[in-house]
């Protein structure tokens, strides 16, 4: 088995998050590095038992009281290997590479839409720009009957089938029957089918006179593109300090992160260096030419902050660069690279670990997990345990004589203290079931407002008979919340609602812009930032 001709470095803690709620778009987002290789995955003479793998494969295609599905077997075979290795090495089938690739690309064939399936009818509940389905004449708040000759209102149809009716080549058309106001349209809205692009920063504005906002998802093939262009427009809005909200943000490709990185740097820094049993030290510098070179900084961070947003925050933090705000980060510091099989399938492989300018690593400790493994269905899940506490297992200063440590994760200037009601059983019942989306969809969707987005942040608030009926609603789920939970959860609920509203309303970057209304990791940023500039308020 020989490797592909692609190999793309890139550092990635997961690609789960990236899945949006009936996304449309074609799923996921990946970016090519370009590098070309022509040695064999197993070398030829790595040892005297070589070839034991393939003995035993052709044993079993020759001798096997059965007839065998070999490919099965060799996929098996090889997710065994790579999975006992580390907690990020990992075998992907064709399917799962594809979704990789397409997550991290932010390019994909497809119609553009976004559904959610309510009360077994998909109500179209966002629309990409100039997407070939805004183009096509649909709008937010059609409800689709059929696809082409397939009924699916009325009906429990899983995502999949709904993906595989609409997904297809460029240029193929769909047809798509729609109620829209409560009325059948008489024709049918015929689609076509397009590369669609979606960028990986979720939003970008001012938060406030001369203090800018940028949030980024993760680090795919445009993102440092998107963020010099977001940059560009909010310094002309008058932006002279800048927030960069990195939580969540699960990683990406690592030149995407340097390139990134870079923008806030106006000479030749170390930005990270990397090194591994097989890789000679190498490090990696900004270019000198960082579009934000100057302006105040703060950098967002928690603990699902990873990877290739742990380089950017990393050298953000070692060179004085800014202020990190937030949680301790994740603690991923090692580097994959992608070894493409000509059948589409694919191993991301740890290669190297990598280190702060400061040379610090980030990496938590992880051990095997033996215990995991009970059945063959589900024992490579979890075998990795990682390592939750902070260990200062060295100390380093930086320029300006901060102390910092190495060890599990980036640990922030500024902490912000763990929401006990955010992480309680009960809000994160509710948080993970599609009840907050269901209840808004039923109840805020029969007509857009006449007012503008600049109202609905400025004015709109959940009415408290609304958070009254929301707990009724949850009561007749079987989740039942007494008062005093009820006053805990009161912000932390209307939020949800209000950010899903105004989604609805005005598209994706409002669901942000209303969430950071009651942000505490956004409140301490702007109170860092405007603190010692008056001009600022």
């Amino acid at each position: 088995m020989q490797k592909g001709t692609k190999r793309n470095i890139f550092v990635a803690a997961t690609y789960a998050a990236a899945l949006l709620l009936g996304l449309i778009l074609g799923q996921n987002y990946a970016d090519q590095q370009g590098k070309n290789p022509s040695s064999s995955l197993v070398p030829i003479g790595f040892s005297d038992n070589s070839y034991k793998i393939q003995q035993v494969l052709d044993l079993l295609s020759n001798s096997y009281v059965d007839s065998l599905n070999l490919d099965s077997l060799q996929d098996g075979a090889i997710n065994h290997i790579v999975s006992h290795l580390d907690p990020y090495s990992s075998y992907l089938l064709p399917n799962e590479s594809q979704a990789q690739s397409e997550a991290l690309e932010g390019t994909f064939e497809g119609i553009g839409l976004e559904y959610f399936n309510l009360n077994d009818t998909l109500l179209i509940v966002g629309l990409i720009t100039n997407g070939p389905s805004e183009k096509a004449g649909l709008k937010v708040g059609d409800r689709i009957i059929t696809i082409d000759s397939t009924q699916v209102s009325g009906r429990n149809i899983a995502q999949k089938v709904v993906d595989r009716l609409i997904r297809g080549k460029k240029g193929s058309g769909v047809k798509l029957y729609v109620i829209r106001d409560s009325a059948l349209m008489p024709a049918p809205y015929k689609v076509i089918r397009d590369q669609v692009s979606v960028s990986s920063i979720d939003v970008a504005y001012l938060i406030k006179p001369a203090v800018g906002y940028i949030k980024v998802r993760r680090f795919g093939l445009k993102t440092a593109e998107d963020f010099k262009q977001a940059i560009t427009e909010l310094k002309k809005q008058g932006a002279q300090s800048l927030i960069l909200d990195l939580r969540d943000n699960g990683g990406g490709y690592f030149h995407v992160a340097i390139r990134l990185a870079s923008e806030f740097f106006d000479e030749q820094k170390v930005l990270v260096y990397t090194k591994g049993a097989h890789e000679d030290k190498r490090e990696y510098f900004s270019d000198g030419n960082g579009g934000y070179a100057k302006g105040k900084l703060v950098v967002l961070i928690n603990e699902y902050t990873a990877s290739a947003s742990e380089i950017v925050a990393g050298a953000v933090q070692d060179w004085d660069r800014g202020t990190i705000v937030g949680r301790r980060s994740y603690g991923k510091g090692i580097v994959q690279e992608q070894f493409d099989f000509s059948d589409g399938s694919r191993v991301n492989l740890s290669i190297s670990r990598y280190y702060t300018p400061l040379g610090r690593s980030i990496q938590k400790k992880y051990t095997a997990n033996w215990s995991s493994m009970i059945d063959y269905s589900s024992m490579y899940n979890g075998l990795w345990v990682l390592d939750t506490t902070f260990a200062h297992a060295q100390t380093y200063r930086t320029l300006a004589g901060r102390e910092l440590f190495s060890g599990g994760g980036i640990n922030p200037d500024v902490e912000i203290s763990i929401d006990s009601n955010a992480v309680s059983v009960l809000y994160q019942q509710i948080a993970r079931s599609s009840y907050l989306e269901q209840f808004v969809y039923e109840r805020f969707t029969k007509k857009l407002p006449a007012y503008s987005i600049e109202n609905f942040l400025q004015g709109y608030h959940l009415p408290q008979q609304e958070y009254i009926a929301f707990l009724a609603y949850l009561k007749d789920r079987n989740i039942v919340i007494d008062d005093r939970k009820g006053r805990d959860l009161l912000e932390l609920i209307q939020s949800d609602i209000e950010a899903i509203v105004g989604k609805y309303y005005f598209g994706r970057e409002a669901y942000f812009k209303v969430k950071n209304r009651y942000d505490d990791y956004v409140e301490q940023a702007i109170h860092i930032l405007t603190a010692t500039d008056p001009a600022i308020d």
